[in-house]
């Protein structure tokens, strides 16, 4: 019975990272596309750039909020735990995902102010992609907690490991903008992708390099985790592949498929999200909280578990239809009023 409640415990946690990790994967390519945006040569490129994102970027954010909340409802003592200590960089991106939500509207309808919307939809993408990079650094390096509580101050969450991570996170999701605008545009605008997808695949890399040195340096549990032997033989082909990827990627980005820059985007996200569950598993708040100590009771867990069975596939079946419809190649549309200042996808096949 206790193995049966054991395996239960990793498949709710399971279940978490799985919404996590979608969110990283969907919501990535649109915060890159933003990242991008301000970059981008000309207006017609933005125009295009928006629409590429526009019919989905809502969806995209709905495993944020199921991310959370089975981090709530499955594992309170670790909600409890992070989220004092990471208050205000998740206020500051909720803020941040707001403001560039705005923007996206407010941008179709005006012309004369649409610099201040650009601006608003470029930075929101930006500082919420810090804030992940700072959570992320937190959670690697660690929290300080006392007696089952958060024990640190309001802003130990600025450090440098941090702001490696969001310099990471900033280029891998850029990288995976860039991959997403080549698959979904054509011309000077795809063109313009490929070029600053070599840069943000440089800023990706090293910052990978940076911080799994300074994890391996400055966290003693994570260095055990990777190179006492015998993990050392299982664990290697894990960078050794990650590497070849990114080197594919550098090969693919003017002579590959269209859809390969962005595959194998996604691909070094899913091998840096694996390194990261090898390096901090079975912590819920990492050396603090394992998945065994801060479970939820049997009947929250029994009701989530229903809750998930139902929603879980609802969504995906959502979001694979709103990518279904909106396949194609990007084309600016005529918007309200007769201007052509809209946005939207061509329904034609992809490649």
């Amino acid at each position: 019975m206790l193995a049966h409640l054991n395996e239960i415990h990793v498949l709710f946690a399971a279940a978490v990272a799985f919404c996590v990790t979608v969110y990283v994967l969907a919501d990535g390519f649109d915060l890159g596309v933003g990242i991008l945006f301000l970059i981008a040569p000309r207006e017609a490129d933005r125009d295009l750039m928006m629409a590429t994102v526009e019919p989905v970027w809502d969806g995209n954010e709905t495993w944020l909020v199921m991310g959370g909340t089975l981090l709530l409802a499955t594992f309170p003592a670790g909600y409890y735990v992070l989220l004092p200590a990471f208050y205000l960089p998740i206020i500051f991106m909720l803020f941040a995902l707001i403001f560039r939500g705005i923007a996206f509207e407010f941008r179709l309808q005006t012309i004369e102010f649409r610099w201040v919307w650009d601006i608003a939809f470029s930075a929101g993408s930006i500082v919420a992609t810090l804030c992940q990079g700072f959570i992320l650094g937190g959670l690697i390096g660690g929290v300080n907690v006392q007696d089952g509580m958060f024990a640190g101050g309001t802003f130990d969450f600025v450090t440098l490991l941090g702001l490696a991570c969001g310099a990471g996170l900033l280029g891998g999701y850029a990288l995976l903008g860039a991959g997403w605008l080549i698959w979904k545009t054509d011309g000077a605008t795809q063109v313009f992708a490929r070029e600053v997808a070599h840069a943000a695949l440089i800023l990706t890399a090293a910052m990978m390099a940076l911080v799994s040195a300074w994890s391996a340096w400055s966290v003693p549990e994570v260095a055990a985790r990777w190179f006492a032997w015998p993990n050392i033989a299982f664990l290697a082909p894990v960078p050794l592949v990650t590497i070849g990827v990114l080197l594919t990627i550098w090969r693919g980005i003017w002579t590959g498929r269209e859809t390969g820059t962005f595959l194998g985007a996604i691909a070094v996200f899913l091998l840096g999200f694996l390194g990261l569950v090898i390096s901090l598993f079975p912590y819920v708040v990492p050396r603090h909280v394992t998945v065994w100590d801060g479970i939820a009771d049997p009947q929250a867990l029994l009701f989530v578990g229903v809750g998930v069975a139902v929603i879980l596939p609802i969504v995906l079946a959502y979001q694979a239809h709103a990518y279904w419809v909106f396949r194609g190649k990007a084309r600016v549309h005529h918007g309200y009023g007769g201007e052509d200042h809209g946005a939207g996808i061509a329904r034609q096949p992809a490649e």
